[in-house]
């Protein structure tokens, strides 16, 4: 499942969190690359153990676990710390998979869940767009500063080259509770249906309380803790 999640950050967070990272030591982006990836990445990334990287990513993981929908659609484990890159000049990711385990110091997950979060307008730079390919084709994502894409980090993906201005992004991986992706897209279309249905007819509706209790048994059966 491809998610666009919005309003991760207002437009004033996202503008505090810009001032801490475009003073950041930026550098190549193939610090952190797999082997695949080296020969495909031409972008710039902040150090993850510089103070701006830190600052920035522990709010980012302090915003995504106070979203209901995220949290509802991830059901997260473990997020790993995130990261940051910047395209520009021509920059641009050519299409791979991610890495199916991430470690960093004693934190290792298995990478269920991919994120983007923008940090820039569109309109501030020409391409940089995010395609995902998917059962039904490829998708093309390019978000407004402080909306995040959420996607499996199965899927093939690539950022197309940025001819004008910079893409100053987040990214990210994540363990789900929840391994299969599918086990995992049924249980936030429950979530979001019952959510519905309580609106509607408030909390102590029979529908209401057995679809809520249908959602935990399954969560129950299919999670991994």
């Amino acid at each position: 499942m491809l998610l666009h999640i919005p309003d991760v950050f207002t437009k004033a967070e996202v503008a505090a969190l810009r001032r801490t990272l475009d003073a950041g030591p930026w550098a190549d982006g193939n610090m952190t690359s797999g082997h695949q990836s080296a020969t495909a990445k031409k972008n710039q990334q902040l150090p993850e153990d510089s103070a701006a990287a830190r600052e920035v990513s522990a709010l980012i993981v302090q915003a995504l676990n106070a979203n209901p929908m995220f949290v509802s659609a991830a059901l997260p484990h473990t997020i790993f710390p995130p990261l940051f890159n910047r395209y520009e000049g021509g920059g641009e990711f050519g299409l791979h998979v991610d890495n199916a385990i991430r470690q960093r110091g004693n934190i290792r997950i298995r990478s269920d869940l991919s994120a983007t979060l923008f940090l820039s307008e569109p309109e501030d730079y020409d391409g940089g767009e995010l395609i995902i390919e998917e059962l039904y084709g490829a998708q093309s994502v390019k978000l407004p500063a402080g909306d995040l894409v959420l996607y499996p980090s199965k899927s093939l993906h690539r950022v197309t080259p940025v001819t004008r201005g910079a893409r100053v992004s987040s990214f990210m991986w994540l363990q789900s509770l929840v391994r299969d992706d599918a086990d995992r897209e049924s249980l936030f279309r429950l979530d979001v249906a019952t959510q519905r249905v309580n609106l509607d007819r408030g909390p102590k509706d029979q529908a209401v309380i057995e679809l809520t209790g249908l959602y935990h048994n399954l969560l129950r059966r299919w999670s991994e803790v």
